[in-house]
């Protein structure tokens, strides 16, 4: 049913939901993961010798460290994982890694760290679900 996964990831615990339920559907479906982590750059803008530059590299360095335990965990199953860092907004993100991979599916959380109210839909969650061209699972 699955051959190709794909789960963002903020290190947020609705997004640690969405790993682990990625993670459960790749180990039942035999299915390869690729997990992914975005650094929002149109909050800070692209690195050109600046204090923005910083933040993003600890950003980058947050997000690879997340997806390094990611694929370890999944390598300890079985699972074999791909991980990415990337740039951009992370819900356009999303979506090209889902089309350049014709991912199966999509697996994120509800919402991340920048939503506070915990009764909705976050809006990268939002836009991935209502723009997706695969199925999307909200965790």
């Amino acid at each position: 049913m699955y051959d190709t996964i794909l789960v963002p990831t903020d290190g947020s615990d609705p997004a640690n939901r969405a790993v682990e339920h990625a993670l459960e559907l790749a180990e039942r479906y035999d299915a390869r993961v690729h997990a992914m982590y975005c650094v929002e750059t149109h909050r800070y803008g692209e690195p050109a010798l600046s204090s923005a530059e910083i933040v993003l590299d600890r950003l980058e360095e947050r997000g690879a460290g997340m997806l390094n335990e990611l694929a370890e965990r999944a390598e300890n199953v079985g699972i074999e994982c791909n991980t990415n860092v990337c740039h951009g907004r992370p819900w356009e993100a999303v979506q090209e890694k889902g089309d350049e991979l014709d991912a199966d599916l999509i697996v994120i959380g509800f919402q991340g760290h920048g939503h506070k109210r915990t009764a909705r839909i976050g809006s990268v969650a939002e836009r991935v679900v209502r723009t997706a061209n695969r199925p999307v699972l909200t965790a």
